[in-house]
């Protein structure tokens, strides 16, 4: 585990939200601020060992070269950080985090998308799916997330592997991914197939 003390020398991106202004004008209308990180999920917290070697995320779907991907080899990709603000559909918003993982850009990218590709649907554990447009997905500030604020992300925040899409609110970004699947249609995730909107 990374020692958050010690100033890191990857690359920083900063999401669009945090450049609004003040955090007034970077709060949403209807959102309170927090300095927490709410636990909010359905169900309980999968047990995961990504060391395991049967833990692998599967990049399938429409593309040329579906792929796997061990933790240790996401582990040893190039990282970035993001900094960006995070605003959850229940109401709340934190504002200046920053999370370090593998720009999801150069995952899709190393799967050479067909051209009728245009959604993505992102599987985790016990089933749960995320549904995002794959022009969403690849913005330069949306990462495979394994750090937050210089750790490890906590279990019940979606370690190992959190797909982070900071532009959108934070339902979509998929806790415990383990599969990204690229399609020519939209199709539902979890949460759209119980009332939520699709985007």
């Amino acid at each position: 585990m990374n020692d958050s003390s010690v100033p890191s020398t990857r690359p920083v991106i900063t999401s669009a939200d945090v450049l609004r202004g003040s955090p007034k004008e970077r709060t949403p209308p209807g959102q309170t601020l927090t300095t927490k990180w709410p636990v909010l999920h359905y169900g309980s917290v999968p047990e995961v060992d990504p060391d395991h070697p049967s833990w692998k995320l599967e990049i399938f779907g429409l593309v040329e070269n579906p792929y796997e991907l061990s933790y240790a080899e996401i582990r040893a990709m190039t990282a970035v950080d993001v900094k960006c603000d995070m605003h959850c559909v229940t109401h709340w918003s934190r504002l200046d985090n920053t999370f370090t993982g593998v720009p999801l850009k150069v995952i899709i990218e190393r799967a050479k998308p067909k051209p009728d590709a245009r959604f993505v649907l992102c599987h985790s554990e016990a089933g749960f799916t995320v549904n995002v447009p794959l022009s969403e997905f690849t913005r330069d500030d949306c990462i495979l997330a394994y750090q937050w604020q210089g750790k490890d992300i906590e279990p019940d925040h979606g370690w190992p592997l959190r797909g982070l899409v900071p532009r959108l609110y934070l339902w979509k970004s998929a806790k415990w991914i383990r599969g990204i699947e690229l399609r020519a249609t939209d199709a539902p995730g979890f949460w759209e197939q119980n009332g939520y909107h699709m985007h």
